[in-house]
């Protein structure tokens, strides 16, 4: 074993996983709703749910709502800072299925937006954000990731690839998911740098387009803002 492979993250502990990386679904969560929400239903599932309070996941959690990051020595009084700012929640058991004990799903409501997010964190304070509003994702918050919510149809993803190109913005790993051919879709683009501002507002203004976001990365220290591009709905 390597020095690298003995050093976790900087972080309030007790838990690289249950706290540090619960933190971090938190602040992704945060960041797919556009800004801090005003509730959140929160399920815990396996380890998360069976442990999760003695290893403060359920503090870290709420903490990465409030766009805390695991290192702000405000998490261990998430819930009276949640108060101080709106934030109300419930947390349940889940079971998600096969999926990595250490996960959660968070839907996240405010201003009339609702997302649902099921995040996995994998160990060390790494982490995997599986799905999102029911479709199938896979980004780990290290790297800039756009997300698109679209009308399923022929060369979407080309032009959204072609968008990129035009902005300079190199594609580092693509997924995609549909409930059905010509139905709702989901494309989960990695990226080497943000795209730009306009270039994203662009997006938004394609009749394709129903939801766009712009996911910062949450491996770094630092607090998280959101920024709502809103939706073509």
């Amino acid at each position: 074993m390597s020095l690298l492979d003995m050093i976790g993250p900087v972080m309030i502990g007790p838990s690289s996983s249950h706290t540090a990386g619960a933190c971090r679904i938190g602040q992704v969560a945060r960041q797919l709703l556009g800004q801090t929400p005003a509730h959140a239903e929160i399920g815990l599932h396996a380890s998360f749910a069976k442990t999760g309070k003695g290893h403060g996941t359920h503090l870290a959690l709420v903490a990465g709502l409030l766009g805390y990051a695991p290192d702000d020595a405000r998490l261990p009084q998430a819930f009276g800072e949640a108060a101080s700012a709106g934030l109300t929640f419930n947390f349940e058991t889940v079971d998600l299925g096969d999926v990595h004990p250490n996960s959660a799903r968070l839907t996240v409501s405010g201003n009339g937006q609702t997302v649902t997010v099921i995040g996995s964190s994998t160990g060390g304070g790494v982490i995997e954000i599986i799905r999102v509003d029911g479709f199938k994702v896979s980004f780990s918050g290290g790297a800039f990731t756009l997300l698109t919510r679209y009308n399923d149809a022929v060369g979407v993803i080309a032009k959204v690839a072609g968008l990129l190109a035009a902005d300079h913005v190199n594609i580092a790993a693509l997924t995609c998911d549909r409930d059905k051919r010509g139905g709702n879709a989901m494309l989960c683009i990695e990226l080497d740098q943000t795209l730009g501002n306009a270039a994203q507002h662009f997006l938004l203004s394609w009749p394709e387009m129903d939801w766009v976001r712009m996911v910062q990365p949450v491996m770094d220290a630092g607090i998280v803002a959101p920024v709502l591009l809103g939706t073509t709905a």
